[in-house]
Parts: structure tokens; C-alpha cells; sequence
């Protein structure tokens, strides 16, 4: 028993470890998978369980999951690299900087469509296909921009720590919120004031609509990053 737990939590991630035997259990995990995350989104992270996600699917016994997913970590990390898929999208056309500004505001805003995502990227590492694939096109267009050697790994981490911050950041602003019961304004007006804050600059801070929300200072932010990294360059 000791040994079959050890297996199954080797290397510390799902996508270190084989895929699972198959079975003739009902549920497949892509079903468990987009399962996972549409109650992650209505419910949040916090009160996420293998039990609510047995209830969800309609089956009695959790143990009908574990045919497919070996615990709930490894289903959170699923989760997380399936809302990645989201922000593989096709080429952009123009220079380089244009090109890593699309593929990283489509990652930005497929994070934002789900809050709890962020927060797990925090504490798991970008092991999943979609995660790989991502990194691998930002990579692909700065090779060919003239990126090489440490200047290269130093333009990656500088772009990928940026929208990997961004969107902790704004995540946890939401998650605030969101455990408050209250709408954005309604927090902003009851915060503001002890935070020493005008109610009206934190609503537009956290509104995704105001010029100074979170979505325009990504991308403020983001312009800024690339503005400052140039081919051979890098100190």
C-alpha cells in the first residue's frame, strides 16, 4: 500500500508520472478534466473537493475518480493546464514584439477567465503539454528575433515571471472579493477607507473595463517588459 502511494505521488506532478491504466470505468478523464474546471470556476478553489466533484458528476463514491485522476492535486494540475489551452492561439502577424504581446495576453485573459488557475501556479510548476506549448511558441519567436544563449533564457524568464506575477496578483484581488460576498464597488466602498484608498480608485483598479484596471496595466506592464529587452543586448 505504502509503495502504491509512493508511485503515485513520485516526482511531485502529474505529468511526471505514466498515464494511468485503462479501465472500463464510465468517466474518461477529459470528462473529469472540463468537469473540474467548470466547478473551480463556479465555486472557487477554497471549497473545491473530490467529493463535491463526485457530486457534479453524479456518481456516489469518489472512488469512481480515482480510476482516472490518482488525487485532487493532480486533478488541480490538469485543470490548470487545460484553461492554458485557451491561450494557444493562432499567430500573430508583425515583429517579434507583437507576436509575444498576443500569445501572452491571450494567456493573461484565459487566467483571468479563471482565478483560481493563477493561484496554482503559484505553488505548481508548468509541467502540462499546454503549458510546454505556450512557452515553446514565446521561445520560437524570440530565436528567431535574434535571441540566443543567456540572453534568451534571460528575455523568457523576464516575460514569463511578468505574466505569471500579473495574474497571481490580480487573482488574489479577486479571490478577496469574491470571499467578501460583495460585488467589486460594493468592496471598494466598504475597503477603501481602511485601506486609505478613495472607494472610486480602488473600483476602477479592480474593474477589467477601467483605463486603470487590471487588463490595461498588463498591458502597460507587458509593453514596458519588451521595450526593454533587446537581441545581444541583455546585460
Amino acid at each position: 500500500m505504502a509503495r502504491e502511494a509512493d508511485r503515485k505521488t513520485a516526482l511531485g506532478s502529474v505529468w511526471l508520472r505514466a498515464d494511468p491504466e485503462a479501465t472500463r470505468a464510465p468517466l474518461s478523464r477529459d470528462d473529469i478534466v472540463r468537469t473540474a474546471v467548470k466547478v473551480l470556476d463556479r465555486d472557487g478553489l477554497e471549497s473545491f473537493s473530490m467529493r463535491r466533484m463526485a457530486a457534479e458528476l453524479g456518481t456516489a463514491a469518489t472512488s469512481a475518480l480515482y480510476w482516472r485522476v490518482a488525487n485532487k492535486n493532480d486533478l488541480l494540475e490538469l485543470a490548470v493546464d487545460e484553461v492554458l489551452g485557451e491561450a494557444l492561439v493562432p499567430a500573430e502577424r508583425g515583429d517579434w514584439r507583437d507576436q509575444v504581446t498576443a500569445l501572452a495576453t491571450a494567456a493573461y485573459e484565459a487566467l483571468w477567465a479563471h482565478p483560481w488557475a493563477p493561484q496554482l501556479l503559484a505553488s505548481h510548476a508548468g509541467l502540462g503539454p499546454n503549458y510546454q506549448t505556450l512557452a515553446e511558441r514565446v521561445l520560437n519567436v524570440l530565436i528567431s528575433a535574434g535571441f540566443k544563449g543567456v540572453h534568451l533564457d534571460a528575455a523568457m524568464s523576464a516575460i514569463f515571471h511578468y505574466l505569471i506575477g500579473a495574474a497571481v496578483t490580480d487573482a488574489a484581488w479577486t479571490a478577496t472579493v469574491r470571499r467578501s460576498g460583495l460585488t467589486e464597488r460594493e468592496w471598494a466602498s466598504a475597503a477603501g477607507d481602511q485601506l486609505g484608498v478613495g472607494a472610486a480608485s480602488l473600483a476602477a483598479y479592480l474593474s477589467r473595463e477601467n483605463l486603470a484596471g487590471p487588463e490595461a496595466r498588463f498591458t502597460s506592464g507587458l509593453r514596458a517588459v519588451l521595450v526593454g529587452l533587446r537581441p545581444r543586448q541583455l546585460s
